[in-house]
């Protein structure tokens, strides 16, 4: 197990005194039991973070294209605050982290940088297995503890958060479009294939990033669409879910009992 690198020197203090057996957690008090109930222990609530400063990338008014510089930026930053918390769930000793949350916050001292936040619960396995991932990592899952418990009960396990983005700028419609559409029930073929692209580039990217864990699937996988503050012409598409792999039997989970009143 290895340190984290350049984490604040009150985080290295907090996560010394979890190791004692004090735990803090994030997790509702029904998610807390479930996630026992499947075999982990919470170990500490962790997080990381990273204040980025995005750069400017030019666009054409009439052209729906990606920017990469934007896209780029915006994989970055999440990325650094997910490594910083699996930083300190490995100090912690943990298998995984669990109900994560990604946030990005902007403050009135900087319209061009934002803070990226990423949380959630270390945890260890009570039996003594490793349920770290197949880069040696901490597992990231941004199931809830219900969802946690469930897809452990069906034999898979959890390997990471995967993620992809897209920052796509869609062009402008012309005056002529514009009037040509005006009282018709048309499709706008630019803006549907401007949609699509952004859409399909970053679904494409989070799949590619769950086959480099070698996960079998992903599941709750969302779609995102934030315009942060570029303006309504330019728009983030953010695809996650959590990657997962079989490792045991199908297990046939319990049917929920029913209750038959018989008052009249």
């Amino acid at each position: 197990m290895t340190g984290p690198t350049d984490l604040p020197k009150d985080a290295k203090h907090r996560l010394d005194e979890l190791r004692h057996g004090f735990f803090t957690s994030d997790l509702s008090v029904n998610e807390f039991l479930l996630v026992k109930e499947s075999g982990f222990h919470p170990l500490g609530f962790v997080m990381g973070s990273s204040i980025y400063h995005t750069g400017f990338q030019g666009r054409r008014w009439t052209k729906s294209q990606e920017l990469s510089k934007l896209t780029e930026a915006m994989y970055n930053a999440r990325e650094l605050a997910m490594t910083r918390m699996e930083e300190e769930a490995d100090a912690l000793g943990a298998d995984g982290v669990v109900g994560v949350r990604l946030d990005v916050n902007y403050y009135e001292w900087g319209s061009d940088a934002a803070e990226f936040i990423a949380l959630g619960t270390a945890v260890k396995a009570e039996g003594g297995k490793s349920y770290k991932n197949q880069q040696g990592k901490p597992f990231t899952s941004d199931l809830s503890g219900q969802d946690f418990w469930t897809i452990m009960q069906t034999g898979y396990v959890p390997q990471g958060l995967v993620m992809g983005t897209c920052v796509y700028h869609i062009a402008h419609r012309g005056l002529g479009q514009t009037l040509g559409s005006v009282g018709q029930n048309v499709e706008l073929p630019n803006f549907t294939q401007a949609l699509y692209e952004a859409r399909e580039l970053a679904m494409t990217r989070m799949q590619d990033e769950g086959n480099r864990l070698g996960a079998t699937g992903i599941v709750g996988v969302r779609l995102e669409e934030k315009s942060h503050q570029w303006g309504s012409h330019t728009i983030e598409f953010l695809s996650l879910g959590t990657a997962v792999t079989k490792a045991g039997d199908d297990v046939t989970l319990p049917r929920p009992t029913v209750i038959i009143s018989l008052d009249n």
